[in-house]
């Protein structure tokens, strides 16, 4: 048995106990239980708890038997944090249980209110290292229990692939003020236990893949809420995850939206590391995937002065989304809209501000009705780009179809814009269209609280 803790009594599993409405004797039971069907013997007594309640830490394989035990009992998952439990060694060289579980403890914080404000404050590191695709590619997986409590097939991939793309749907309808609680209790809830289950090796590769794609999502609403330091411990976990599960695909579309994060906090050059990172990481893709890339990269380049490579980019994300066909990814999908929303950004960038604003024209001709998310940011850029041409009445025009949006959406993103355009507004309450916006914006203000 080993050592005490330090930190000696374990208040953690305690609370377990509580939960589970066992005695010290029904535990050990239990545990015996649930380790002879994973080809143990144990003949643990209520005086093991005992000592393990004191603060000793049972050994490695037994204490995965234990929160296995605790999640027959209690029907969620559970964490060897909240157990009270050191987390166990992986294999060398594995990666996939220590990603699990610490991906289990952030989605566990993310949907809980008491704590979502902590996380949250974490902060965006500019100095970040990221997983290469090589070295967590089919990564070994954690020593697990040979007959866990369920096992998994495609049916429950299927039900992962749609839960993501209605969860990206209420995103682009009603906000990721709605939609990133969701994604976090699914997340939890439902994913935890599946990737936790037994499965044939090709189905826990497409659900690993069905998780990354998940937990991409969610680290995207996390950064266009504004939680920075929260998108991007997301963003790495879905990289670690799309590794592991051989997902070349979804590794450089997460590493292209770590791209993205980065520019939209100005770091240029980060933002073009992570961008040509992930068009290196791409495999043999469909053009789609290629004009998705090259388009970020043509951004990034803008943003650090190489205007020759920024416009070659952009013609090469154009010449391959002319090759793409028409369907159109509901999770880092990209089209015309997308295409000339980099075109805008490459043109602002190159200080062509008339050009830019021509682009978000285009951008918003082309981008589908039901994304009302993409739109409230669109029509804020573009009419702060009008405001800085001076053309004072169209932005005003411009932000009253942002208003038209914002109202109905929950989007921290959308209340920064609104707290810009009201800024911009206020030394012209003379001009007759600034103070009808301004009074449409109070308004607004009232409605949302």
């Amino acid at each position: 048995m080993a050592q005490a803790s330090q930190n000696s009594r374990n208040a953690g599993l305690e609370s377990l106990l509580e939960q589970a409405q066992w005695t010290r004797t029904q535990l050990a039971n239990a545990v015996n239980r649930t380790g002879a069907q994973a080809g143990m013997t144990l003949k643990y007594d209520h005086s093991a708890i005992s000592h393990w309640v004191g603060g000793t830490q049972p050994r490695k394989q037994v204490r995965r038997v234990i929160i296995e035990t605790f999640e027959r009992k209690l029907g969620r998952p559970v964490t060897y944090q909240e157990a009270g439990l050191e987390p166990v060694a992986t294999k060398e060289g594995s990666q996939s249980g220590d990603t699990v579980e610490s991906l289990l403890n952030l989605g566990r914080a993310d949907m809980d209110p008491s704590r979502r404000g902590v996380i949250a404050a974490g902060l965006y590191s500019a100095a970040l290292a990221v997983p290469l695709f090589a070295d967590v590619a089919h990564a070994e997986d954690r020593e697990r229990m040979t007959k866990p409590a369920s096992r998994i097939g495609r049916g429950e991939i299927e039900t992962v692939r749609r839960m993501t793309d209605k969860i990206a749907d209420i995103l682009d309808e009603l906000g990721g003020g709605h939609a990133r609680p969701m994604a976090a209790a699914f997340l939890v809830n439902t994913v935890m236990p599946y990737l936790r289950a037994e499965a044939a090796d090709d189905v826990r590769d497409d659900m690993l893949s069905a998780a990354s794609d998940l937990t991409y999502l969610t680290g995207w609403m996390a950064m266009y809420e504004r939680e920075h330091g929260l998108g991007q411990k997301y963003y790495v976990r879905a990289l670690k995850l799309a590794g592991e599960a051989g997902d070349q695909v979804t590794y450089c579309r997460t590493l292209r939206g770590m791209s993205l994060q980065a520019s939209n906090l100005g770091y240029g050059r980060k933002s073009l590391e992570f961008a040509d990172s992930a068009a290196e990481a791409a495999p043999k893709a469909g053009p789609r995937l290629v004009a998705f890339l090259r388009g970020q990269q043509a951004h990034a380049a803008s943003m650090v002065g190489d205007k020759h490579m920024a416009f070659q980019r952009l013609a090469e994300a154009e010449a391959a989304l002319s090759k793409a066909d028409s369907r159109r990814e509901s999770i880092g999908g990209y089209d015309q809209s997308a295409y000339q929303f980099h075109v805008a950004h490459v043109l602002y960038e190159t200080k062509d501000l008339p050009g830019s604003v021509a682009a978000m024209k285009a951008s918003l001709r082309a981008q589908p009705k039901n994304e009302r998310q993409g739109r409230v940011h669109s029509n804020a850029v573009m009419a702060q780009r009008q405001f800085e041409l001076g053309h004072l009445e169209e932005a005003c025009s411009t932000w009253g179809a942002f208003l038209d949006d914002y109202v109905l959406l929950s989007t921290a993103r959308g209340d920064e814009h609104f707290g810009t355009m009201r800024k911009r507004i206020a030394p012209y309450r003379k001009v007759r269209a600034v103070r009808d916006l301004d009074e449409r914006a109070r308004q607004v203000s009232a409605l949302k609280g």
